[in-house]
């Protein structure tokens, strides 16, 4: 049976790639004859290696690797994931092993295809071609709600499963901490889970790739802290912090997403998932317009981010402002008090090519992800009070920043140091619904209402907050992080639509025009095109 899982799953990939393949080497514009062959010959390596599940009575006889170099196909062209671990990626060890009650495995919601996370597109054909029986669907938090939902037939499942089939999202579920220091005071879930104890959050699944440079696991930062029994990650003690909670999180997926026992995995097999984890790196690798992403000296693609220096909280933003915080800082060594804003220099070397040729538009995207101007208002974690986490006492009601301010680990684009933040994708709009603060449709998630509590009287105060997702509050029961959640890594954007946390932003435009309305960045038709071109690039 688990060999029929993961085959299924596999083939699912196959599917998505043998569809689309003609998509990318013929829709090439002038430029497609340059690489055409190369892509051809990419295609070949897939056929190889993929090729062909022989039946066998019940038995389905498949490949256990897929080689280094298979081009996945994506809407804006391929990516890549390259394993530094025997030169392929092995689908025979125990992260593409069920190892729960209900037939996933963490490749079930972590596909090659789609940059180690999955797309709400894949979802969506993984649910027409098993008319929603794939164990991705699973109420236990692929379900809008896990009560009173109906999934006995096509039409209950396609119901049940919308936001997972649409947006990506997995709902989920997470305890109100017993020490908050706020009350729910309102729940307003148009699913059904209403409950103020449990509270139900959607959100997207992060990559299992490019791992070496996180500063936090998951996107409230639950596997990297005490108060889960993890460890916050710092310079200090990286990367072994890093691994630790990697272990504790494939140990809580397995119980959670898959619903087991607790007996797997064990030590040896977290070791082997984190081992995988850790070798992978993924990037766009093929452009529609621009060919290969490595070609004229540019260094794009998967290659170039195994050898990418790190450590936490490299090219910090913060520490130059506040010298006390994301110690040590610095952006050739630790310490050595630089940052620059120019977090990306991966197409410098299309800067100087024709104005309208295609890769010129993605250097000039990067260029304006590195220096264009953000006046920075009203993101908790950085103008709040330092006792709520903002930078420095008593708030500051603007910085001067760019994109680098809140993205600044060099060619990788997360934030170097853990640092959550509220941007306000998942808040409500002065109108309240149904968009947030850069206009994105947040109609289809719950309002979450939280009062602070008078610490001499135990009531709930006037000073409240709604949103969409507590993030970082729901964790450590803290009031003032309401909201606040990680950034993700930049890498390998095109292979995993929708965006942000909650999956508002259906593509890359929506993510350039939600930075665009909330801080007023007066970009010009041109400029949209030009960012939007290098984001789905890297």
């Amino acid at each position: 049976m688990r060999q029929l899982i993961k085959a299924h799953e596999i083939a699912v990939s196959v599917r998505r790639f043998f569809s689309p393949i003609s998509h990318v080497v013929c829709k090439a514009s002038a430029l497609g004859v340059r690489y055409k062959r190369s892509a051809i010959g990419a295609g070949c390596m897939v056929a190889a290696a993929l090729t062909v599940f022989v039946a066998r009575g019940e038995q389905i006889d498949f490949r256990s690797f897929l080689p280094n170099g298979i081009l996945f196909p994506n809407a804006n062209g391929a990516s890549q994931t390259h394993s530094t671990s025997g030169g392929s990626i092995d689908l025979t060890g125990p992260f593409f092993q069920s190892m729960g009650t209900n037939g996933r495995s963490c490749g079930t919601c972590h596909q090659p295809g789609d940059g180690m996370s999955v797309s709400a597109a894949s979802i969506q054909r993984r649910f027409e071609i098993t008319e929603g029986k794939d164990p991705i669907f699973r109420t236990v938090d692929g379900s809008n709600c896990d009560h009173n939902v109906d999934v006995s037939t096509v039409r209950g499942r396609e119901a049940a499963y919308s936001l997972l089939r649409t947006r990506g999202l997995f709902r989920i579920a997470l305890a109100v901490p017993a020490s908050a220091n706020y009350r729910v005071v309102g729940v307003v879930n148009q699913y059904g889970c209403n409950e103020s104890d449990t509270i139900s959050t959607y959100r997207r699944a992060l990559p299992t790739t490019n791992l070496r440079f996180l500063s936090a696991v998951m996107f409230d930062g639950r596997e990297s802290t005490p108060v889960t029994g993890t460890t916050k990650i710092s310079y200090n003690n990286y990367p072994d912090s890093l691994v630790a909670d990697l272990k504790h999180q494939s140990v809580d997926a397995t119980t959670g997403h898959a619903q087991g026992d607790g007996s797997r995995p064990t030590a040896a097999e977290q070791q082997q998932i984190v081992d995988f984890e850790m070798a992978l790196t993924t990037a766009q690798a093929i452009g529609n317009q621009t060919g290969w992403l490595n070609a004229r000296d540019a260094t794009g693609g998967p290659l170039a981010l195994v050898s990418q220096p790190f450590f936490i909280t490299i090219n910090s933003s913060v520490n130059p402002l506040v010298p006390t915080l994301e110690t040590p800082g610095g952006m050739i060594k630790p310490g050595d008090g630089q940052f620059t804003p120019a977090i990306f220099d991966t197409f410098n070397a299309w800067a100087n090519l024709p104005h309208n040729d295609p890769r010129a538009a993605v250097a000039r995207g990067q260029a304006i992800f590195n220096s264009k101007p953000i006046n920075i208002t009203g993101v908790a974690g950085l103008n709040d009070d330092a006792l709520a986490g903002g930078l420095v006492a008593g708030g500051v009601p603007a910085i001067q920043g760019t994109c680098g301010t809140c993205h600044d680990t060099p060619n990788v684009g997360n934030h170097s140091s853990p640092t959550p933040l509220d941007i306000g994708t998942g808040d409500p709009g002065p109108s309240r619904r149904p968009v947030n603060l850069g206009g994105l449709d947040i109609s289809y998630l719950p309002l979450i209402t939280v009062c602070k509590i008078d610490p001499a009287t135990g009531e709930t105060t006037n000073s409240c907050k709604t949103t969409t997702d507590l993030g970082q509050a729901l964790i450590d029961g803290n009031f003032d992080h309401v909201g606040k959640i990680k950034g993700p890594i930049l890498r390998g954007l095109s292979a995993r639509a929708p965006y942000f946390h909650n999956g508002s932003a259906r593509t890359l435009l929506d993510a350039v025009r939600f930075y665009e309305t909330r801080f007023g960045l007066g970009l010009t038709p041109e400029d949209e095109s030009d960012l939007v071109a290098f984001l789905r690039s890297l």
